[in-house]
Order: C-alpha cells, then structure tokens, then sequence
C-alpha cells in the first residue's frame, strides 16, 4: 500500500478515526477460538491488547508520520532501518500473508452460505463439505478479485457496506442476544470457574489464544491517517485508545455470548458463530433471523476480504515497479489496477484450496492455515518494531510530526513490548493445539517450519536477481536515507 499521506486539507475527528480502527480490525470469524477458554479468553483479549494492539498502532503512527511523503509503507520503514533487501522482505510478508489467510476466512464464509438454509443439522453437515467448502472458497475470492480489478471505487464501496453490514451489525445483534437469552431464564453454558487467569504453564492450551494477535492485526494500516487528525500528538493516541477500547469490548462481549449458548465441548472453529446464532434464534422463537444473519456474514466476509485483496497488493505493486519485481508483476488493466499479481495472487489461493485433499477435516486445514499465516505477519511485525527503535538512533534529525515521548524511553518501551509480544506469538505458534484433531503432527511441523521458510527465502531469491530494466520508466520512488 501506499503511504503518500499527504494532508488533504480534511481533518478527521477524534470519533470517526476510532471508529475506522474498529471497522479495520475487528472481524467475528474468530470468536469461537477463544469462546473455548471462557471467562480466561478475556485475559488474552486484554494481554494481547496491551503487548501487541496498542504498540503497533502507536509505533506505525510514528513512522507513518515520518515517511509521510514517500512511498513504501512497510518497505520504506524497514528499509530505512535495515536496507532495501529486508524491507523487500517485510513487504513481501505482508502480502503473501495475506494470500494464504484467504482460504481461511473463506472457510467461514462458506459455513455461513452453508446456514443459509432453515434446517441446522442439514446445514452443519453442509458445512462440514469439504468439495462444497472448497468451491465457495474460490467462488467468493474470484468475485472479490473481480471486484478489484473493477478500481479502488468498486471496492470502497463495497468494503464500506459490507463491513458495517457483515461485522458492526451483526456483533451488535449477537451480544444483544445474550443479553436477552440471560434475561429470559436461558441456560448459561460458558466456563465461569476457571477464573480470570489461564494456566501458563500449559503450552498446548496457549495455542489457539495466541492466534488472538492476528485478531489485531492491520492496525498499523492506520498510521497512514496520523497527519489527517488535528493536533496528531494529542487526538491521535485518544482515537486510538477510544478505538482499542471498543475493539477488545466487542471481541470479549462476543466471545463471552458465543459461549453462553454453545457448550465449550461442543464449540468448532468453523461453526460455533452460525449455530451460537441459530441456537439463540431458536430460543427466542425468531428462527426466520438464521438465514438472514448468514447472508450478512457472507457480505461481510466479501468485504474483509476485498479490503484486503486490494491492499497488500497494491503495497508489493509499488514497491515492484520501483525495480524489485519482474515487469510481469508490474502490468495494470485499464484501470490502473495491478491485473498480474491480483491474478497469480488467485492462482495461489486456488493451490491452497486444493490442500483439503490431504487435511483430515476442514477443521484442522482452517487451523494450519491461520497458523502460518500468524507466522508470517509476525515476522514483519518484529521487523516494524525493531525498525522504529533502529531509526531513533539512525535517522535522529529526521522530523517526527508524531513523535512517542521526548526522548527514546517510551519508543524502547513500546517497541520492545511489541516486539516480545510478537516473539511469544511466534513461539507458541508452532505448538500443535490440543483441542483439534490436526491429523499427522509431522505433516503439522512439515507445513508450518518448511512453509514459513520457504515464504522467507522466496523474496530474497527475487531480491538477488533484481535487474535494472525492471524499474519501470515513470518509477518516482525517493531512495532509501534521503
């Protein structure tokens, strides 16, 4: 993506800056992995909050403000830190990532068209397809691509509904519901014994929590409106805050609804957010507001995903035509929209579907997925945080029209929590969960370690074999230190 992120002359409140971090971060496909740890999840919910949310969308502020100017965003943070080899890499990261999460959060999307239906024991069967969970998986994620090759216009518009249609709405109805259900005398399934804090020392259990750092991710994407707010020292970190606040609230008001209607040993990563609906749905006599919610999941999903397919992509694109791709990865449509790589970005999506062939469920190929996906964005995490401490020391004289404290104290505080979080995360990532069959744990390991690896390696191949006739002719990209 791009950061030229030149003041405009429009000024955004305090109010709505928040409100576009809610919109960018949160998304309900997730709740069900944490609804499994009851009154603990909101222990993660907070811990990663305060070690991973709060840091990122600070620290991205800073150098967002720095580079306000340039082009680059990731790459031009880290590049300026540690050279353009590793700011290539951290690019990179973030959009092949962002290709291998899609088949997760399509899975989700085809269970909620799947409880679409008014019968839930036929749909959860449905659901549970692998051939019609690959099909839809491919079907929505040609369609967004679609809608992208379509121009930014298409995409704003559909990104803006769906996501106020497909998440705000329906976290709003969902924790509404529990309220109601509680209200009326219904059954409270979720685990309140447990206390607020987890056993730590059980590392299996950790597993599927640490995913929860994903759940924040894409804050740093909001940096790029730090120079948009009036007076940035002081409403941006309120925006911010008022923006975490009402993030973490709806993840653990959520999670906390899913698990009072769904028994904790009956709760599936892909599943528990439609029947949570439908069993509430049930109670209260509105079964008719099942498939209504699904078609709205579905449009939500569209949109999560759409933002996405045109954002990442866009990112790697100008990087590309500043001389770090093959002009192959440069071409455009009509539109001006980056065709080739939106194209093999497609390619390997459907590779990735094809993957159900050899997972033993739906399941566990949702869960591997997300794991590396974890891995990867993890990895560009640590370099952002590390970058911005670099840069202090490196680039002292540079203006910082944000700048975390007077001196360094807050940006090693920050930035080395953030960093630590990240490196928790990325550790605990690699430990099969104990609450999935995962099938062989070897072919577990083999995916994630041979997987993250090769995603590392592949753009430093590509780095070495640069050439100067792949900067494109109208290339205006500022050099790194200038």
């Amino acid at each position: 993506m791009q950061s030229e992120n030149k003041s405009t002359g429009f000024k955004l409140s305090v109010m709505t800056l928040a409100i576009m971090n809610v919109t960018a971060v949160v998304s309900l496909r997730g709740l069900a992995s944490e609804a499994i740890y009851g009154l603990q999840s909101a222990f993660y919910y907070l811990f990663a909050a305060i070690v991973f949310l709060i840091p990122t969308a600070m620290v991205a502020a800073e150098l967002a403000a720095m580079y306000a100017s340039k082009q680059g965003g990731v790459f031009r943070w880290v590049g300026e830190a540690f050279g353009p080899r590793v700011g290539f890499l951290a690019i990179w990261l973030q959009w092949i990532q962002s290709t291998i999460w899609y088949p997760t959060v399509l899975t989700f999307g085809a269970v909620s068209i799947a409880f679409i239906g008014t019968d839930p024991t036929a749909d959860a069967a449905l659901a549970s397809n692998r051939l019609f969970t690959l099909v839809v998986v491919l079907a929505i994620y040609w369609i967004a691509t679609f809608i992208a090759l379509r121009g930014l216009n298409w995409v704003g518009k559909v990104s803006k509904w769906g996501g106020t249609i497909g998440t705000i709405i329906p976290a709003a109805i969902l924790i509404l519901l529990a309220i109601v259900y509680l209200a009326k005398g219904g059954h409270n399934n979720l685990n309140i014994h447990t206390g607020f804090f987890p056993n730590l020392t059980n590392f299996s259990n950790l597993v599927l929590a640490s995913s929860i750092f994903l759940f924040y991710a894409g804050m740093e994407m909001m940096g790029i409106h730090v120079m948009e707010v009036d007076n940035p020292k002081r409403n941006y970190p309120r925006a911010i805050i008022i923006g975490s606040l009402v993030t973490v609230l709806i993840f653990i008001l959520g999670t906390f609804a899913l698990g009072i209607v769904v028994p904790a040993k009956d709760i599936s990563l892909t599943q528990t957010l439609l029947i949570g609906f439908d069993n509430y749905f049930s109670f209260l006599h509105m079964s008719w507001m099942g498939p209504i919610i699904a078609i709205a999941l579905v449009f939500g999903v569209l949109a999560g995903v759409l933002t996405w397919v045109s954002g990442p992509s866009k990112g790697i694109f100008t990087v590309g035509r500043a001389g770090y791709l093959p002009p192959f990865f440069q071409k455009t449509n009509s539109r001006g929209v980056q065709r080739n790589i939106l194209l093999v970005q497609g390619v390997i999506v459907t590779i990735l579907g094809l993957l159900f062939v050899v997972m033993p469920s739906v399941q566990s190929f949702y869960q591997i997925l997300s794991q590396l996906t974890v891995l990867l964005y993890l990895i560009m995490y640590m370099l952002m945080f590390s970058s911005a401490i670099v840069l202090r020391y490196k680039q002292p004289q540079l203006e910082r029209p944000f700048r975390l404290g007077r001196g360094n104290g807050l940006m090693w505080f920050l930035g080395g929590l953030g960093f630590a979080g990240s490196l928790l995360a990325f550790v605990l990532s690699f430990i099969p969960p104990s609450q999935i069959a995962v099938g062989s744990k070897t072919v577990w390991f083999s995916v994630l370690i041979i997987g993250a690896i090769v995603m590392v390696v592949i753009p430093f191949i590509i780095y070495a074999m640069r050439k100067p006739s792949w900067k494109a002719p109208d290339a205006d990209f500022e050099p790194f230190g200038k």
